[in-house]
């Protein structure tokens, strides 16, 4: 088994694994008993979001995939940090 054929294997595999992933955060979201969970979810969910455009960057072999994870790190941070202060404090801006 060469290395192009492990990764034809793997790479399905682990973008069905980070959407079942998505999936269970997406019912911790919904179901959450408190909004720290449903944050917490959230922050689950962009990040195997992210993680999933990177594994279909490399099967795909494209960059444009980089780039959309790196746009949703960045989104996914400033989120999670407001949506953390917001629940800490109540407002977001002083």
């Amino acid at each position: 088994m060469t290395n192009g054929s492990i990764l034809a294997i793997a790479l399905p595999i682990a973008v069905f694994m980070l959407v079942l992933a998505m999936s269970c955060a997406l019912a911790r979201m919904l179901k959450g008993p408190s909004a720290q969970d449903r944050v917490l979810a959230l922050d689950c969910m962009y990040l195997n979001g992210m993680l999933c455009m990177l594994v279909l960057g490399i099967y795909y072999n494209s960059t444009n995939y980089f780039e959309a994870a790196l746009l949703i790190a960045l989104l996914g941070f400033a989120s999670s940090t407001a949506m953390a202060k917001f629940l800490l404090r109540g407002e977001v801006i002083e």
